[in-house]
């Protein structure tokens, strides 16, 4: 089952247009891949002690409707691959109406804290990561 996030746009997300801009939606992935991940128990501090963290290496988003001030959105996150070094969330925007206004396929890799590079990922993560896949599946 996908992690659901949901929001309501604000009137700072608004552009000059009088919709969101592009770049706010992967600012709307990003709270809900967090809220995803600390739902997983991957909090900040757990990932501190762990001196490893999320870094976006590749997202490819799909943009198929506009979206207002005050629109009431949710998200679903799941996790559709993961690799040794890498994992991939794809995100999907729904609004009650307008249904899936947008979509993305996000990959990242843990870094480690102070090498600032890619590291294979904690086993237990894995372990989890796996688990996770085989029942987050967006249809």
């Amino acid at each position: 089952m996908a992690h659901t996030f949901a929001f309501t746009v604000r009137s700072t997300e608004v552009d000059f247009i009088g919709h969101v801009n592009n770049a706010k939606y992967l600012e709307y992935m990003e709270w809900a891949r967090f809220d995803w991940l600390i739902a997983e128990g991957y909090t900040i501090e757990e990932l501190q002690r762990r001196h490893i963290f999320p870094v976006v290496v590749n997202m490819n988003v799909n943009y198929r409707s506009e979206l207002v001030m005050g629109d009431e959105i949710t998200i679903h996150t799941a996790l559709v691959n993961v690799g040794k070094r890498s994992f991939v969330i794809k995100h999907e925007l729904h609004h009650e109406k307008k249904g899936l206004v947008a979509d993305g396929l996000v990959t990242m890799v843990m870094i480690d804290q102070t090498k600032r590079r890619a590291v294979e990922l904690p086993n237990e993560l894995k372990e989890l990561f796996l688990s996770i896949q085989k029942e987050e599946l967006i249809p």
